[in-house]
């Protein structure tokens, strides 16, 4: 889950003060070679001295928990992926070291089920954070994640990653005593091979912590006993989830530079070229393993000889996919512009290169991982903060079908609708229809009643678009190859009617367009955001002035200081 409004109330809870992530640490984190304690909006929160009690019995503390009723909230507004804040109250005095395994499994349970913005978040994950605020609380927490989160549920590795980033960051005593508590090597991974979960979440942890601390942090993390560890969790015998989860800790790990080179030394690139004949394999898992094993391969660790995927992938019949110009670092997209993956803990979110005005339009999307993501049609007008964790269908100007709660989202307010939850092979149709302004949801050629809210704010500029939780990932089909579920009224497809040139269909890896980006001569007084136009433009009250008119009216707060922005005042003396 993406909860970064969550850190800021939860530090207001805390003895210690919040640590923001500058924009020059974003910066150079997104190269791999920043020291920041902190990457991706977390927030640093010092840690107190308060102490930890005995536990109390685990069936009493569920029982407590399932006689709690839910409200029905299902119409009110709410981040995409942010539960119900339902803090402490005066009959729900603070509590000591309490059944952490308990807490975990009630955060897992209501992430699911409640979706309200406007409350504290669920009572079980104040606790939670409460108690990581000493190194033996948050050491209980991590310990209790490996050891309770299930195999089966596909939230479950999105909740370890939700729970560490809001819990404050370890002290290195805490990270000393961890990596000693489960003296990972080798000859671990290959223990207890027919519980597989425990493994899962192991890795999930070490990319969580990975990913939070990154330079020195993140070096002295990377032991030599669990890089063999992780490497050893790759090998063919292994578990496709824990491979996968095992790669992609090693992917954050090597967001540092120093361990990147650390783990492309061990040869990794040998056993990637193996997984990556599964990413077109009809096993789901495994599929998920081949994506990353060959976006890893494409874009980390390189091997000597071997074609990157872009320069052989076969494009001549594709004429729509997704947008890559469009999307953040986090987002990873097939070399074929049609298949999106995200791995991070923010809420990622993705267009089509194509947009439409009048007609009837349809595409399809394979569900290939069945957490949660927000998938429809946005505009032109859309806004997605993926820090924030607001995507498609949280604003007047997009609708969303989310397949894992059962919901359609517009403008932030949900309803549910009754189709079955999704599973991993599900086909999602999307039907756009501008002369009827409807949309209409299908699951496996199972249609929904129409939607039409959208249409009172804007009748035009649709694309395509979706939004990813942590760990998510799907295919979608813009008429490149015939549908699944083809709904019975006429309909244009975007492969149709769209066009792009061979350079625009040209997905590049990171190392590729970083060498562009250098290359790009760029004026001193150009507008930081889109290079173009001349910082002509000061926003009040913060003074920072380094934008242009165009950029500054699409922000409501400063990108570097994050105040709001109450007024916009052009420079006179800038403009030439």
């Amino acid at each position: 889950m993406i909860v970064f409004g969550w850190a800021v109330f939860l530090a207001s809870r805390s003895l210690g003060q919040g640590l923001l992530l500058t924009l020059e640490e974003h910066i150079a984190h997104l190269l791999g070679t920043t020291g920041a304690t902190t990457t991706m909006g977390n927030s640093c929160i010092c840690r107190d001295d308060s102490g930890a009690e005995d536990s109390v019995d685990t069936h009493q503390q569920q029982a407590e928990n399932s006689a709690v009723p839910t409200a029905d909230i299902r119409s009110q507004p709410r981040d995409p992926v942010r539960p119900p804040r339902r803090g402490r109250g005066p009959h729900e005095p603070r509590r000591k070291k309490q059944n952490v395994d308990g807490l975990v499994l009630d955060t897992l349970a209501v992430i699911r089920t409640l979706v309200d913005n406007d409350q504290e978040p669920p009572y079980s994950m104040i606790t939670l954070h409460e108690m990581a605020e000493t190194d033996e609380g948050w050491l209980d927490v991590v310990q209790s994640l490996i050891r309770v989160i299930p195999l089966e549920d596909p939230l479950g590795p999105a909740v370890i990653t939700l729970l560490l980033d809001e819990c404050p960051l370890p002290t290195k005593d805490a990270l000393q005593k961890l990596t000693e508590i489960l003296n990972l090597n080798g000859e671990v991974a290959c223990q207890d091979s027919g519980h597989p979960a425990k493994h899962r979440n192991t890795s999930a942890v070490l990319g969580c912590l990975a990913e939070k601390l990154a330079g020195p942090a993140s070096i002295g993390l990377l032991s030599p006993g669990i890089l063999e560890y992780l490497l050893q969790c790759l090998k063919l015998h292994s578990h496709p989830t824990v491979m996968l989860f095992a790669l992609i800790a090693l992917e954050k790990f090597a967001q540092t530079s120093e361990n990147k080179l650390t783990i492309s030394e061990s040869s990794i690139s040998d056993r990637l070229v193996t997984l990556e004949l599964w990413a077109d394999d009809p096993d789901y898992l495994k599929r998920q393993v081949g994506f990353c094993a060959q976006w890893s391969l494409d874009n980390l660790f390189l091997k000597e000889g071997r074609q990157l995927t872009y320069e052989k992938v076969d494009l001549r019949n594709i004429r729509a996919m997704l947008n890559s110009n469009d999307v953040s670092e986090y987002l990873k997209i097939s070399p074929h512009g049609l298949e999106a993956r995200c791995d991070a803990s923010s809420f990622e979110s993705v267009r089509c290169t194509f947009c439409v005005d009048t007609g009837v339009w349809y595409y399809e999307v394979t569900v290939i991982t069945s957490g949660v993501m927000q998938i429809g049609w946005a505009t032109r007008d859309s806004k997605f903060l993926n820090h924030e964790g607001y995507g498609i269908g949280d604003d007047e100007y997009s609708c969303a079908y989310d397949g894992c709660r059962q919901l359609i989202w517009y403008n932030a307010r949900s309803k549910p609708h009754l189709h079955p939850c999704w599973k991993e092979g599900d086909t999602v149709g999307f039907l756009l229809d501008l002369n009827e302004k409807q949309m209409i949801f299908f699951l496996n050629g199972n249609q929904l009643p129409p939607e039409k809210q959208v249409f009172s704010s804007t009748v035009s500029g649709f694309f395509a678009a979706a939004s990813f939780m942590s760990y998510q990932q799907c295919e979608f089909n813009f008429g490149a190859k015939p549908f699944k579920y083809p709904p019975s009224m006429k309909f244009s497809t975007f492969n149709d009617y769209a066009f792009l040139t061979t350079e625009e269909k040209i997905i590049l890896p990171r190392h590729r367009r970083l060498a562009l980006l250098k290359q790009v001569s760029i004026r001193e007084n150009c507008c930081s955001l889109c290079c173009d136009e001349v910082a002509d433009t000061q926003l009040k009250p913060c003074g920072h002035s380094d934008l242009c008119m165009d950029c500054a009216l699409q922000l409501e707060t400063c990108p570097l200081c994050r105040k709001e922005i109450v007024s916009r005042i052009r420079q006179i003396s800038h403009i030439s």
